[in-house]
């Protein structure tokens, strides 16, 4: 599978995702507007960061490690038995902590205990997350993009179906139930679609614990933990403070701004964890790695560009499409945040070295780094210029972030 089928495969992916996210934005937008919009987006962001931390944080390293066994069965039987066992391991002291601490979480992330319940739920629910997480690591790892791409097309289906009705009938309260229980069902579709694969058997996950295997994928862990830690908290502080120094309906239309963003984005997110990560990560020789990396800039930086320009183009329809009247002042925000969309694919492309490579010490300080400037960069802006200001701080941010991956990377490219 090429980098221009996987794409393609993705882009039907992605377009039905977009289509089940239409309707469900609209359903978010109808009953519960921009201020239930920016409680979603800082639950969501707490959701990252929890779901993170209960995978262990190495699915990108059974993704990277499985393509690289990719003749050698033994290595890839104590790989899977031991990121299962890491994989529970680490779910199960959070599923405890959701469901025991559930109300100072609900305080926490929404000012209020009235939404505890939605906490216990995710607790039991949990670790089907995690697993079903695990085996589509295991699918990217093998190249199997067919099947793992037709999973993401039934689980967006599925979540357009349950999750506009939970929305239409039980409000805020329904969106969130959905939120933490949608991919846990979607496991067992996962499983069935399994039930004949050769390789993804029990059998392959029953050996040993392996030190050696553990080592490789908690170097990755670190990677991911940080990351899913900085990312979404650097978010929910620049929310946090649209909300509370302009206004809550400020912060709502910054989420769907950033919501279009994630979604338009995705037919290329979706190319380059399902095909990009898998192929640098088998990859040995400089100069086939450059003619990987001209590739991806050839194909997908062009499409980034010209889905940016439509959508800032058609920013009326989408506003009208995807919510409601109430969300029309959000037009100040589509040209830097869109303008900050290809900054972000053009670094990305570079940036997918550091996984891909395992350059885990360079990882975690540009996360770190990138994720406190961004924040810093935003609350400046924001002050000065009202929440557009959200999105000169995203612009700037990448483009400086660009810059950096750039001089970083030149070295396991070129010399």
């Amino acid at each position: 599978m090429n980098l221009i089928k996987t794409s393609i495969l993705s882009f039907v992916a992605t377009a039905i995702k977009i289509l089940a996210g239409l309707v469900i934005n609209k359903a978010v937008s109808i009953f519960i507007g921009p201020t239930g919009l920016a409680a979603i987006g800082q639950f969501q962001n707490a959701l990252g960061i929890i779901q993170t931390f209960a995978k262990g944080g190495i699915n990108s390293g059974v993704t990277k490690y499985t393509a690289e066994y990719n003749d050698d069965m033994d290595s890839r039987r104590a790989l899977w038995s031991t990121s299962l066992k890491l994989t529970l391991i680490c779910t199960a002291p959070i599923s405890i902590v959701l469901i025991f601490f559930s109300s100072y979480l609900s305080e926490y992330v929404f000012k209020t205990n009235s939404y505890s319940y939605v906490f216990v739920v995710f607790g039991f629910t949990l670790v089907l997350f995690s697993i079903n997480q695990l085996l589509l690591s295991i699918l990217n790892g093998l190249k199997e993009i067919r099947t793992f791409i037709s999973i993401n097309i039934i689980q967006s289906v599925y979540s357009l179906i349950f999750t506009t009705l939970l929305i239409v009938y039980f409000k805020l309260d329904g969106a969130l139930v959905a939120m933490v229980t949608n991919q846990s069902i979607i496991f067992l579709i996962v499983l069935w679609k399994l039930r004949e694969h050769k390789t993804i058997i029990v059998d392959n996950f029953n050996s040993h614990f392996d030190t050696e295997q553990s080592k490789k994928l908690l170097s990755y862990s670190l990677m991911a933990l940080i990351s899913a830690f900085t990312v979404p908290v650097s978010l929910m502080i620049v929310r946090d403070y649209i909300g509370e120094n302009v206004s809550w309906d400020a912060a709502g239309y910054w989420q769907a701004m950033t919501y279009i963003s994630t979604m338009y984005l995705m037919v290329i997110t979706t190319a380059l964890s399902t095909y990009y990560l898998p192929r640098l990560s088998e990859i040995k020789e400089k100069n086939e790695l450059r003619v990987e990396l001209k590739k991806g800039y050839l194909v997908l930086l062009p499409i980034v560009i010209v889905l940016s320009g439509l959508v800032y183009v058609l920013k009326d329809f989408v506003i009208w499409a995807l919510f409601t009247e109430d969300f029309k002042a959000m037009r100040e925000l589509f040209r830097w945040q869109l303008i900050g969309d290809v900054f972000k694919i053009s670094s990305w492309l570079v940036a997918y070295l550091m996984l891909a490579k395992a350059l885990t010490k360079m990882f975690i300080i540009t996360e770190i780094v990138f994720a406190f400037s961004f924040a810093l960069l935003s609350l400046l802006l924001v002050d000065k210029f009202g929440v557009v200001g959200a999105t000169y701080a995203y612009a700037l941010n990448y483009f400086m972030y660009l810059i950096c991956m750039t001089i970083l990377m030149r070295k396991h490219v070129f010399d």
